[in-house]
């Protein structure tokens, strides 16, 4: 132990100073001891062992504090008080040193600041509240009392520095006066840089040479604080099992053990922490922490307005610029923290300085950083010249870039070398506040702020720059917060900057050069793969956020002339405001997709008089947005399709949106309600639909059922102005005891053509009530979807005696249900009949064989309305193929449609599938996809559809394993029947028949579960696949390895 090479700690000494007499009083009193703190006794001890035997005994056995603590309470009663006043005398001593170390540490660090007094002004002003809370909320006569603080806050927030005040105030006695001893603090970076170590080693780190008083800093844990920073950005696992944890403080073990032993106090017990984190890694380290009280540093509009004011110091000029960030929402989400509030001040004080009393001008993220940029390497003007500063921006961008694709935001002087940067040149960039030293990572500078970084990185990207490899690139396992995955936010500078006026901005005033032309182009042939492939695009944000930043009207249409459809995903003001504007420019907006989630709530306390609440600012901008998105809906002529998913409105926001779907210039046909709670906040949704004539397709998938929404159907549905001719209840969780509500409709409404119920436990109790309602004579329904309903044989009775009388049902899909041969049997018997009107039937997934081909045949000869067949995804094999065929042969069979996808083919059926398409005259489309039928079963299908007799339109052929001569007769025999097209997708894939995905889903779901969905597109890969362009070339570069990329 270091006490050891203390005399303080000598304890020989002290059992020296003891005579016979008080030594045998001091062994007799040690066993006594050692029960009332709960200590094991000492193996071999008795009242005959010496005095340095005892020394060895007892520092051997037992940690230094316990040993401590038991001596001085034997020496109080064995009336000592000489040796009691020196422990005393030690410990507080040691108390005083302690503090004085940790405010030497904290005064270093100050001097470190490179900010202007304004930062220490505001926050001296502004943490007074937080201090009173962190001074009571420890005191056990508080009642806040508790041992664990949080103190939550974004990146920048003051985290940091309301550590550092508290720390300073507790070494003044300013705060925790005889609640807290001692403090070990500790940064995330150093906890990450440690595998394992001992409760010792860490409480020793801040001492000279390590030599810590650990047995007067753990002699009363209940005074001791652990002061841990970002420990969200902490790599070890809190997730211990109890029997891991350690008591021993001398002990070895590993972080994520000592950590997790100090929080659930195996160590050091009634000890406090103050943690401080961001929230969004709040939760999980919140679970290791029973009870805890938390802290939110909240940047409000009244400190916005404060630090505006304290920056500004002429209030005119504060009012001007504080009006145009609380104008765009942009500005006010960026001015959340102090340091985003630096930013933005030292960019429009340029344009206030530059432009006199006119108008600031603004309007985006991208003109606040370049006008930053410019003004800060342009603030020493005097000093440095044109080239230096062209020089200098060269080699920060550079840093930025490399940096974020390697996962690095704090540098080492090595780093800094190796792009370019002298030690003259990190003085200057320290000088301007572009580079800092880094807070929590010792001899490290990081970017004043990661927007900052990231700007400059996409400056970089635009430069003609040397390739160059950062030492620190090399490093494994970065932190958590340098896992850099998200490039969004370059993108969107980038296209920012793709604006000229913006771009000018940064060449006028550093002397650059910005390169535009292939970018340009690359972001235009990505925009429209995506337009051609909308299923591969959760939702449309990033790139809507890219294009506001642009603003460049041309670039902005072009772009969103790609697009036909598009998903937007709404949860703050800033979401509405760039969704509004780029929908604007969509001239051939079909179809629109959006959830709508905590806009709608007044966040600001309200302000009442006798009858009204006046709503906040910011929802009045929310209500603006709205309006105006809501109008495209009448204002956009190809506008076919609104959904509406997962969504929360006021009543307010809902009679806008009803104000808008019942506009005679409202062309929609399809309105999708998804993942919605039916409520009155929906009533008057419901009713609107009435009122608009276009509407033809009503959708309330994923909606849980209720008798209110039953009932808003009916009072739709049976009115006779509504044109709802399809209404899809998809995964609903509807049950046979909803099935009598449902019948009630199809029975009442007289325009209903259409029912989709698929995904639903409906049973064949409830498809028995469905069954008599469709043979009601009032019911109109041509169209019944009953896909993955939980049906079997039994319920295959009921549907039979509809398909026999129904003078209306043409097509019903039982797809994905239990049927067997027996069912598929029943259900052939009435399809013969001639009062059979059905012409589509789907069976797909229905578990039948062979066995009952036959029967199947028999319909397909019989039944001259049947038109269409889906069998896909059942055993029937050849030699079900063969009696099908026979069927598909004779001239009474008229069916032009036949699905065998998945069915269990091989090359042996491919012959009578050849004849049949040569023979019948009728069958126009047929779908073998999933099928083994290898290249000689295919070379069969491509002679007989070659053949000047083959009237088939469209085939599905798997021939992504066939040999390149099979491929090239496909070719040839595609070119020769012009009229034939190639299917791609199974039944399951069919339009449809998916369940709409939630947004913000990782993917669609879909029925059944194992059918493909096509893979979403990564929205920062745009970025990995962006044209770079070098000036010189040296070696090869470690890298994140994105995708391969044709790009320079």
């Amino acid at each position: 132990m270091t006490e050891t090479d203390s005399p303080d700690f000598d304890l020989l000494w002290y059992l020296e100073k003891l005579n016979k007499k008080e030594f045998m009083s001091l062994k007799n009193h040690l066993k006594q001891e050692c029960l009332e703190i709960g200590l094991p006794e000492i193996p071999g001890f008795d009242l005959r062992t010496a005095k340095p035997d005892l020394v060895n005994l007892l520092t051997t056995f037992y940690e230094a504090q316990h040993v401590w603590n038991m001596m001085l309470s034997i020496f109080q009663k064995i009336r000592r008080a000489d040796l009691c006043e020196k422990i005393k005398a030690r410990r507080k001593r040691n108390r005083e040193t302690h503090k004085a170390l940790i405010k030497n540490k904290i005064l270093l660090q100050w001097e470190k600041c490179l900010f202007e007094n304004v930062h220490n002004t505001f926050y001296e002003e502004t943490i007074v509240e937080v201090l009173r809370k962190l001074d009571t909320v420890y005191d056990p006569r508080s009642t806040f009392y508790t041992k664990d603080v949080f103190l939550v806050g974004e990146k920048g927030a003051g985290k940091t520095m309301v550590m550092k005040v508290v720390l300073l105030q507790w070494t003044h006695g300013d705060i925790w006066k005889d609640v807290i001893s001692y403090i070990v603090h500790l940064t995330s970076h150093e906890i990450n840089q440690m595998s394992e170590s001992s409760l010792v080693e860490l409480i020793s780190k801040e001492w000279p040479s390590g030599q810590a008083p650990v047995a007067d800093i753990l002699s009363d844990s209940q005074k001791l604080l652990f002061i841990l920073e970002d420990m969200d950005n902490v790599d070890a696992s809190l997730n211990v099992d109890e029997s891991a944890l350690c008591s021993d403080s001398r002990k070895h073990v590993p972080v994520s053990v000592l950590l997790s032993s100090l929080f659930k106090r195996k160590m050091a017990p009634g000890s406090l922490f103050l943690i401080s984190l961001r929230p969004d890694g709040k939760a999980a380290v919140m679970a290791s922490v029973k009870k805890n009280y938390s802290i939110t540093l909240k940047f409000s509009d009244e400190k916005r307005k404060k630090y505006f004011a304290l920056f500004f110091k002429d209030s005119q000029k504060a009012t001007r610029a504080l009006k145009l960030v609380q104008e765009n929402d942009m500005f006010v989400n960026l001015c959340q923290v102090p340091v985003s509030c630096w930013i933005t001040c030292v960019a429009l004080n340029r344009q206030v300085e530059m432009g006199g009393e006119g108008k600031l001008s603004c309007q985006t993220l991208t003109d606040l950083y370049a006008h930053f940029l410019a003004n800060t390497l342009t603030s020493g003007a005097g000093i440095m010249t044109s080239q230096r500063r062209r020089t200098l921006l060269e080699r920060l961008c550079l840093l930025a870039l490399e940096g974020l694709w390697h996962d690095m935001l704090h540098f080492t002087d090595a780093d800094l070398r190796s792009v370019g940067l002298t030690k003259a040149d990190v003085s200057a960039l320290k000088a301007l506040r572009i580079l800092l030293p880094s807070s929590n990572c010792t001899d490290r500078h990081t970017f004043i702020h990661l927007k900052i970084q990231e700007f400059c990185a996409a400056v970089g990207y635009m430069m003609l720059l040397s390739e160059c490899q950062i030492p620190s690139a090399n490093k494994k396992y970065p932190e958590r917060r340098e896992r850099y995955n998200d490039f969004s936010p370059i993108t969107m500078s980038i296209f920012g900057l793709l604006n000229e006026k913006r771009r000018k901005i940064l060449e006028t005033s550093i002397g650059c050069n910005l390169l535009t032309g292939e970018l340009k182009k690359y972001f235009l042939q990505k925009m429209k793969y995506m337009g051609d492939h909308p299923k591969t695009v959760e939702h449309h944000m990033p790139l809507f956020y890219c294009l506001f930043e642009n603003q460049d009207e041309e670039f902005v249409k072009q772009i969103m002339d790609s697009f036909l459809e598009v998903t937007i995903y709404i949860q703050e003001n800033k979401d509405l405001m760039v969704s509004l504007y780029c929908l604007e420019h969509c001239r051939l907006l079909q179809k629109l997709k959006l959830s709508v989630q905590c806009i709608f709530e007044n966040k600001e306390p309200h302000t009442l008089t006798p009858s009204y609440i006046f709503p906040s600012s910011s929802k009045m901008r929310s209500l603006v947005y709205w309006r105006d998105l809501c109008n495209l809906l009448h204002t956009k002529e190809n506008l076919k399709e609104l959904e509406i998913c997962n969504s929360d409105f006021d009543d307010t926001s809902e009679r806008v949106l009803c104000k808008a779907l019942t506009h005679s210039s409202c062309h929609l046909q399809t309105l999708k309600l998804s993942y919605l709670s039916v409520g009155t906040r929906f009533e008057d949704v419901f009713r609107a639909i009435v009122y608009n004539p276009n509407l033809k397709f009503l959708s309330l998938n994923c909606v849980p059922h209720s008798l209110k929404m039953f009932s808003l159907l009916g009072e739709v549905l049976e009115n006779p102005v509504c044109r709802i001719q399809h209404l899809s209840l998809m995964k609903c969780d509807l049950k046979a005891s909803e099935c009598q509500e449902i019948a009630s409709l199809l029975i009442k409404s007289k325009n209903l053509k259409k029912l989709t119920l698929s995904n639903n436990p409906l049973k064949n109790e409830g498809v028995k009530i469905l069954c008599n309602a469709l043979l009601h004579p009032d019911c109109t329904l041509e169209s019944l979807v009953l896909l993955f309903c939980c049906l079997t044989k039994t319920g295959c009775i009921s549907i039979g005696r509809v398909l026999m009388l129904s003078k209306t049902l043409k097509h019903l899909d039982l797809g994905v249900n239990l049927l067997e041969n027996l069912g598929v049997s029943i259900l052939t018997l009435p399809l013969m009949f001639p009062t059979c009107k059905l012409q589509e039937l789907e069976l797909s997934g229905c578990f039948f064989t062979s066995d009952v081909c036959q029967s199947i045949a028999l319909v397909l000869t019989n039944n001259s309305n049947l038109r269409s067949l889906e069998l896909g995804s059942n055993d029937i094999g050849d030699k079900g193929v063969e009696m099908l065929c026979d069927a598909l042969k004779h001239p009474k069979c008229k069916l032009e449609n036949i699905g065998l996808e998945e069915c269990m083919l091989t090359s042996g059926c491919c012959a009578s599938l050849a004849s049949v398409l040569i023979r019948s005259k009728t069958l126009k489309k047929l779908n073998l996809l999933g099928n083994d039928l290898r290249d000689e079963g295919i070379l069969q299908l491509l002679e007989a559809l070659g053949h000047p007799d083959c009237v088939l339109e469209a085939v599905g052929l798997q021939i992504n394993s066939v040999a390149a001569e099979t491929r090239k007769s496909l070719l040839t025999v595609k070119k020769k029947n012009t009229r034939l097209t190639l299917l791609y997708q199974s039944w399951a894939a069919k339009k449809g028949r998916e369940v709409s995905y939630n947004v913000g889903d990782i993917r669609a779901v879909s029925l059944p579960p194992t059918v493909p969905v096509s893979p979403r597109l990564n929205w920062h890969l745009i970025c990995f696949h962006m044209p770079r362009k070098f000036r010189h070339k040296k070696s090869a570069k470690v890298s994140k390895q994105p995708p391969p990329s044709s790009s320079t």
